[in-house]
């Protein structure tokens, strides 16, 4: 299966905020990012996308009818959505670098939880026999994606990147991996 993974363009928050399951408004226009990415995507492609405003509004601009799903909303931070990661806490930050797929912040979900719910969707795609998919969504589900399912080790997929309003093009194995 070939994926289109496109990350939302920059949302309206602050630096150093945490911001996961929260619905923000975007600081960058959807249109002209959905203008630079259109002719990176092959035609007549189905586009899925998060929800959340700050993807919605960029699959909308590229696609006459994306279909939206929540297992791909970006991972639930519970009581640190919306805080300083600095005023969470050495001790929460470091609770959770120990254990990086089992720790829960509190009131949310653990990377495991957000890994689970990603592999569940591209199972479902897969199972339908989708060649290739268009994903317009958030960077924790595309570390899932580019990392986790490819079989990469937990702290490989931890560690990636990717820019506000980019696509990241991936290829997976008719079963998908976990790890």
């Amino acid at each position: 299966m070939q994926l289109y993974l496109i990350r939302h363009p920059r949302p309206a928050v602050a630096e150093g905020i945490c911001y996961g399951r929260t619905d923000l408004a975007l600081a960058e226009a959807a249109a002209e990012c959905a203008a630079r990415l259109r002719s990176l995507l092959p035609a007549e492609i189905a586009v899925y996308s998060s929800p959340l405003r700050r993807c919605r509004e960029l699959a909308e601009h590229l696609h006459p009818a994306p279909q939206f799903d929540e297992r791909l909303m970006e991972m639930h931070f519970g009581a640190w959505e919306m805080r300083p990661w600095n005023a969470i806490g050495r001790a929460a930050l470091d609770d959770w670098m120990a254990d990086p797929l089992g720790f829960v912040p509190p009131g949310g979900e653990s990377a495991a939880m957000l890994r689970d719910r990603v592999a569940a969707f591209i199972a479902e795609r897969q199972r339908e026999g989708c060649a290739a998919l268009a994903l317009v969504t958030h960077a924790g589900v595309m570390k899932v994606v580019a990392g986790a399912l490819r079989g990469r080790p937990t702290a490989e997929w931890f560690a990636m990147s990717f820019d506000y309003g980019t696509l990241t093009t991936v290829r997976l194995s008719h079963r998908a991996r976990r790890r």
